[in-house]
Order: structure tokens, then sequence, then C-alpha cells
């Protein structure tokens, strides 16, 4: 319980935990996990009230990646069936938009495979950002479109664009595991032209990739460093033709401390749940909005997700609210500073979602070295069976999932 009331009243302050006690959340029982969320609950309230933000994917161009990202399902050489796409035209991307803005999402997130855009690429995504805006007003729109060059950044800010989404992904010490086509170096020095160009950085992780508590703790320590305004937490979603199809290493209660953490070492950011939530938090995923305050509406880039209208009916059942378009996600300290990204598009919930590439003391109370030793996670029984290609809504002739 110490443990717990030092995290709550650092969260309350934004003040940084410790390593040692980021560590500590990890490692707490499957006992106590109701205690950690009831805890970290009291920070993302404080900050966030009851409201869930909700955002919509659209892939603008599908698979056809010359990288080796090992989680993605668009990597190079990739045998999993996904839909190959290239780039929809901008009335096609708005259409596809309108779905997810009628469905309550207020973000629309813009997103292409591949290494990083030509300057060809941010002039056909600069028109899309343009009929998208045109046909929605207020819409908030994110684009994550790989590492950017100079001035792209500029470019992108200027058609229109909110913010930009790139995740870390994964600890610097074991980025060269999971992707050798570019660096962990890389994708910072992106955000940080995000950061520079005056639009709203979201950058985030993927767990389930067989990393340690130590990576997860470094990685997001390494968020809180950057300082995003919206951090994606999405779980590895093993899809069958990639190299991680069989890391099955996550149970509810692991995701649910992972967001835990995330919260408290990030309190007063957009924590957002992306995605894998429904393969892996599965009927906890309620739970999950006491820790997140964001979530994607409906599909993902190549994977299906949970029907749009469960969505909304799990958030109204779990006594949360959908956050309006007129309401400001950040709190004021940061949607203050951020006021460069539009009147209420300072939060930067980008997209995220890795598939383009989730009162009893017990352990809680022991002293913060010994609550942080090495655990065994059990693996989880893989649920293949929640796994499905998506084949519906961009580069289909079906309706979308919103």
């Amino acid at each position: 319980m110490d443990l717990l009331n030092t995290l709550v009243d650092k969260g309350l302050r934004r003040e940084l935990p410790t390593r040692q006690e980021a560590l500590a959340v990890l490692a707490t029982s499957d006992d106590d996990v109701l205690d950690v969320v009831a805890a970290a609950g009291k920070v993302r309230r404080h900050w966030f009230g009851r409201r869930v933000k909700l955002n919509y994917l659209v892939n603008l161009k599908s698979g056809l990646c010359p990288e080796d990202c090992s989680y993605c399902s668009q990597r190079l050489g990739s045998s999993t069936g996904i839909l190959k796409y290239s780039w929809l035209k901008p009335d096609e991307a708005s259409k596809a938009a309108a779905a997810g803005l009628a469905g309550g999402a207020k973000r629309v997130c813009l997103v292409a495979s591949g290494r990083g855009p030509t300057d060809r690429d941010v002039d056909r995504v600069a028109g899309t950002i343009k009929a998208i805006k045109e046909q929605n007003e207020g819409v908030e729109v994110c684009a994550c479109l790989g590492l950017l060059s100079d001035g792209q950044a500029e470019r992108l800010r200027e058609a229109g664009a909110d913010a930009y989404n790139h995740n870390l992904n994964t600890s610097e010490g074991t980025y060269g595991d999971i992707t050798t086509t570019h660096t962990y170096a890389d994708r910072v020095d992106t955000v940080n032209k995000a950061h520079a160009a005056g639009l709203s950085a979201c950058s985030g992780l993927i767990a389930g990739m067989g990393e340690s508590d130590e990576d997860l703790v470094d990685v997001v320590f390494s968020l809180r460093e950057l300082d995003p305004d919206s951090v994606p937490v999405n779980f590895l979603i093993p899809v069958e033709g990639t190299p991680l199809a069989k890391e099955w290493n996550l149970t509810p209660q692991r995701c649910l401390r992972i967001l835990a953490m995330v919260r408290f070492v990030c309190p007063d950011v957009e924590v957002r749940i992306a995605g894998g939530r429904e393969v892996h938090l599965r009927t906890m995923q309620p739970l999950a909005l006491h820790l997140a305050n964001s979530i994607f509406l409906g599909d993902y880039l190549t994977t299906e997700g949970q029907a749009g209208q469960a969505d909304l009916e799990m958030i109204a059942d779990a006594g949360f609210v959908v956050e309006g378009a007129d309401e400001v996600t950040l709190p004021q300290h940061r949607a203050e500073v951020r006021g460069g990204c539009g009147s209420h598009a300072a939060e930067g919930a980008g997209c995220g979602s890795h598939q383009g590439e989730g009162a009893g003391c017990g352990s809680v109370c022991g002293s913060h070295e010994e609550a942080a030793d090495a655990v065994t996670v059990p693996a989880s029984e893989p649920r293949t069976d929640l796994v499905a290609v998506r084949r519906r809504g961009a580069g289909t002739d079906l309706a979308p999932n919103a």
C-alpha cells in the first residue's frame, strides 16, 4: 500500500517515479491487480476525468513496406495475406474517415506503410488532410508516415496536420533485435522533428515482444523524456507470417499492470490503448479504461478490431463518457504549451497501432527492491481465433467497422 500511495501522490504532482517503483508495479501479483488499477485510476481521473477519446485509423497505403520490423504484418517479405494496395485517393480516404467520425471519433489517424514519405507523398497526404477537413469541421488529423526528412514535418503542419505519430516501440538496448533497417535514434529524431515543427507529438510502445520488465521501464522512461502529448500502448498481435507470430506472452493482468505503469510514469499525457486490446485484455477491457483515456474505434490497419458499437457500449457500461469534439483532451497546463496545434487539437492522440506496422496489499507493500525482483510471466494461451486480417473498410468495397 505504501508503494501505491506514493505513486498516486507523485502522479497528482506530475513527479517522475523511480525506476524501482515502476518495476515494482510490473512485479505485483495478480491478487493485487485491482489495487493497482484503483490507484492508477485516481491519477487518470485527476487529469482526465471520465472522458474517453475515440480515434479512427485510415490505412492510406497497406503493405509494400521495405522495412523489416519483426512485429509488423506489412514488413518486407511478409507472408501474412493482408490487404495490399497503394495510395488511396483523397476522396477515398475522406470517405473512410467519415465512417469513424460518424461513430464518435474526434481524431482521424492517417497511416501509410513505408520507411518514410517522399516529398510527393507529403503532397498526397496534404491533399487528403485538406479533403477531410473541408468535409468535417473541427476534426483533428494525425499523420503517421514513417521517418521524416528535414522540412517534411513543417509541410504537414502547413497542410493542416495537428499531430504526428512515430512510436519508439521498445527499449534502445533491444531495438536492434526487432528491426535492422533503421535505428532507435532514427525514431527519436522523427519525434523531435514533429515537436520542432509545432505538431503534437505522439509516441508509444509495443508490449509482448519478449521484452523484460527493465525494457518496458526503459522505453516508458525514454518516452517521458521525449515528452509526447500522447503515448499509445500496443499489445503485440502475433499475426501468422511474422517473426513474432509465436510470442503469446501477455495475460490480461499483465496488460493492466503495464498500462498502470505507463500512467504512473506519464500521469498527465493521453495514454491510449492501441492495437491488441481485444486479443490480450479480452473481457478485462473495461478495467483498462480506468488507466487509459483514449482508444481506437473499430478496426486497426491490417487486423480487425472489436465492433464499433461494442466499443461505445463498453465505454457507457463502465461509467465513462465519449469525449466531445469541443472538449480539450489535455490538462490545461499541457494544452497551453501545445496551443499551436489548434484550439482543441493540442493533445496529439496520433495513431500508433503497431499493426500498421494492450484494498489488499500483498507484494505491493514489499520494499521496492524486493518487489522489483525478476518475475516469470506465464505464457498466455494463444488466441489465434481473435486475430483476423482486415477485409473491410479502406482499400475494399465493404463498409468499414466504426
